[in-house]
Protein backbone atom coordinates (compact mmCIF):
# COMPACT_ATOMS: atom_id res chain seq x y z
CA UNK A 1 0.00 0.00 0.00
CA UNK A 2 1.33 3.39 -1.06
CA UNK A 3 1.02 6.14 1.47
CA UNK A 4 0.79 9.82 0.50
CA UNK A 5 1.17 12.61 2.96
CA UNK A 6 -1.62 15.14 2.88
CA UNK A 7 -0.23 18.69 2.50
CA UNK A 8 -3.06 21.20 2.17
CA UNK A 9 -0.69 24.22 2.34
CA UNK A 10 1.42 23.00 -0.58
CA UNK A 11 -1.19 23.96 -3.18
CA UNK A 12 -1.80 27.28 -1.46
CA UNK A 13 1.92 28.19 -1.51
CA UNK A 14 2.31 27.36 -5.19
CA UNK A 15 -0.75 29.47 -5.97
CA UNK A 16 0.63 32.34 -3.85
CA UNK A 17 3.95 32.14 -5.74
CA UNK A 18 2.12 32.23 -9.06
CA UNK A 19 0.09 35.26 -7.92
CA UNK A 20 3.25 37.04 -6.74
CA UNK A 21 4.88 36.45 -10.13
CA UNK A 22 1.86 37.88 -11.92
CA UNK A 23 1.81 40.96 -9.65
CA UNK A 24 5.56 41.52 -10.20
CA UNK A 25 5.02 41.34 -13.96
CA UNK A 26 2.07 43.73 -13.80
CA UNK A 27 3.72 46.35 -11.61
CA UNK A 28 7.03 46.03 -13.48
CA UNK A 29 5.29 47.44 -16.58
CA UNK A 30 4.70 50.67 -14.68
CA UNK A 31 8.17 51.14 -13.21
CA UNK A 32 7.54 49.67 -9.75
CA UNK A 33 10.39 47.57 -8.39
CA UNK A 34 9.41 44.02 -7.55
CA UNK A 35 11.75 43.96 -4.55
CA UNK A 36 12.94 40.43 -5.26
CA UNK A 37 15.08 40.54 -8.35
CA UNK A 38 16.30 44.11 -7.83
CA UNK A 39 15.15 45.23 -11.26
CA UNK A 40 12.90 48.11 -12.14
CA UNK A 41 11.17 48.31 -15.47
CA UNK A 42 10.52 51.88 -16.46
CA UNK A 43 8.25 53.99 -18.52
CA UNK A 44 8.88 55.05 -21.15
CA UNK A 45 10.77 52.18 -22.73
CA UNK A 46 14.21 53.46 -23.79
CA UNK A 47 16.84 52.27 -26.24
CA UNK A 48 20.43 53.57 -26.08
CA UNK A 49 23.09 52.97 -28.72
CA UNK A 50 26.15 54.69 -30.14
CA UNK A 51 28.27 55.11 -33.19
CA UNK A 52 31.73 56.67 -33.44
CA UNK A 53 30.56 60.26 -32.88
CA UNK A 54 27.16 60.15 -31.16
CA UNK A 55 25.01 58.52 -28.51
CA UNK A 56 21.34 58.01 -29.36
CA UNK A 57 18.31 57.49 -27.15
CA UNK A 58 14.84 56.57 -28.39
CA UNK A 59 11.76 56.63 -26.17
CA UNK A 60 8.31 55.36 -27.06
CA UNK A 61 5.72 57.97 -26.10
CA UNK A 62 2.56 57.25 -28.09
CA UNK A 63 -0.26 59.73 -27.77
CA UNK A 64 1.83 62.36 -26.01
CA UNK A 65 2.39 65.97 -27.01
CA UNK A 66 5.82 67.60 -27.17
CA UNK A 67 4.70 70.16 -24.60
CA UNK A 68 4.20 67.34 -22.07
CA UNK A 69 7.94 66.46 -22.10
CA UNK A 70 11.05 67.90 -20.45
CA UNK A 71 14.58 66.76 -21.31
CA UNK A 72 17.51 67.69 -19.06
CA UNK A 73 21.20 66.87 -18.71
CA UNK A 74 22.63 66.57 -15.23
CA UNK A 75 26.35 67.04 -15.69
CA UNK A 76 27.93 65.54 -18.79
CA UNK A 77 26.69 61.97 -18.50
CA UNK A 78 23.14 61.85 -17.11
CA UNK A 79 20.00 62.25 -19.19
CA UNK A 80 16.64 62.98 -17.57
CA UNK A 81 13.31 62.63 -19.37
CA UNK A 82 10.20 63.81 -17.52
CA UNK A 83 6.65 64.08 -18.68
CA UNK A 84 3.03 63.44 -18.10
CA UNK A 85 0.57 61.31 -20.00
CA UNK A 86 -2.82 62.84 -19.48
CA UNK A 87 -5.80 60.73 -18.48
CA UNK A 88 -8.16 60.39 -21.46
CA UNK A 89 -11.41 62.30 -20.99
CA UNK A 90 -14.29 60.39 -22.48
CA UNK A 91 -17.79 61.67 -21.82
CA UNK A 92 -20.92 59.55 -21.61
CA UNK A 93 -19.08 56.25 -21.98
CA UNK A 94 -18.20 53.25 -19.86
CA UNK A 95 -14.73 51.72 -19.74
CA UNK A 96 -14.51 47.98 -20.41
CA UNK A 97 -10.72 47.73 -20.33
CA UNK A 98 -8.04 50.19 -19.26
CA UNK A 99 -4.46 48.98 -19.73
CA UNK A 100 -2.66 52.14 -20.86
CA UNK A 101 -1.16 54.01 -17.94
CA UNK A 102 -1.33 57.75 -17.35
CA UNK A 103 0.22 60.25 -14.98
CA UNK A 104 3.67 61.72 -14.40
CA UNK A 105 6.88 59.83 -15.13
CA UNK A 106 10.58 60.46 -14.80
CA UNK A 107 13.55 58.49 -16.17
CA UNK A 108 17.17 59.19 -15.25
CA UNK A 109 19.76 57.42 -17.36
CA UNK A 110 23.52 57.35 -16.87
CA UNK A 111 25.24 57.58 -20.22
CA UNK A 112 28.31 55.48 -21.02
CA UNK A 113 30.28 58.57 -22.14
CA UNK A 114 30.26 62.32 -21.66
CA UNK A 115 28.27 64.27 -24.23
CA UNK A 116 28.29 67.84 -25.50
CA UNK A 117 24.99 68.97 -23.94
CA UNK A 118 25.05 72.29 -25.86
CA UNK A 119 24.72 70.49 -29.21
CA UNK A 120 22.13 67.84 -28.39
CA UNK A 121 19.25 67.49 -30.85
CA UNK A 122 15.83 66.00 -30.12
CA UNK A 123 13.12 64.99 -32.58
CA UNK A 124 9.59 63.85 -31.75
CA UNK A 125 7.90 62.01 -34.60
CA UNK A 126 5.05 59.47 -34.65
CA UNK A 127 5.17 59.06 -30.88
CA UNK A 128 8.92 58.31 -30.79
CA UNK A 129 11.35 60.73 -29.15
CA UNK A 130 14.86 60.49 -30.64
CA UNK A 131 17.70 62.29 -28.85
CA UNK A 132 21.03 62.62 -30.68
CA UNK A 133 23.95 63.49 -28.42
CA UNK A 134 27.42 64.29 -29.79
CA UNK A 135 30.22 62.75 -27.77
CA UNK A 136 32.76 65.10 -26.22
CA UNK A 137 36.09 64.91 -28.02
CA UNK A 138 37.89 63.66 -24.91
CA UNK A 139 35.39 60.78 -24.68
CA UNK A 140 35.98 59.51 -28.19
CA UNK A 141 38.42 56.64 -28.61
CA UNK A 142 41.83 57.62 -29.97
CA UNK A 143 44.19 55.38 -31.80
CA UNK A 144 47.64 55.13 -30.22
CA UNK A 145 50.59 54.47 -32.48
CA UNK A 146 53.10 52.06 -31.02
CA UNK A 147 56.77 52.63 -31.84
CA UNK A 148 59.01 49.68 -32.47
CA UNK A 149 62.73 49.91 -31.62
Amino acid sequence: MLSTRWRPLSDMWSEMNRLQGEMNRLFGRYGVSNGLEGTTAGYPALDLWEDEDHLYVEAELPGMELGDLEIFFNGDDQLSIKGERKRPEIEKASWHRRERGFGSFSRLMSLPQNVDADNVQAEFKNGVLTITMPKKEESKPRRIEVKVD
